[in-house]
């Protein structure tokens, strides 16, 4: 299996909906392309969000993780 190298983090706990979205997407757009962003969302809202918004603006969502019972982990591909 091979290891998905992470450019970039972002730790999006406890910061609420729709700033979560924005934030992800902002840092996505400048990074280079096929850099990936690693992001921490809190469960509910955000990780409910977030992965719908960064799709529609095009990035690419390579994993989706549930770390604990309060904490996800998405791993996001720049353009």
């Amino acid at each position: 299996m091979d290891t998905i190298k992470v450019n970039e983090s972002l730790n999006l706990r406890g910061v609420p909906c729709p700033a979560n979205s924005a934030k992800t997407i902002v840092k996505l757009e400048m990074m280079d392309a096929d850099e990936v962003l690693e992001v921490f969302l809190d469960d509910g809202e955000p990780i409910e969000n977030v992965p719908e918004s960064v799709e529609e603006e095009g990035f690419t969502i390579i994993e989706k993780a549930q770390i604990d019972e309060r904490t996800w982990k998405l791993l996001i591909q720049a353009l």
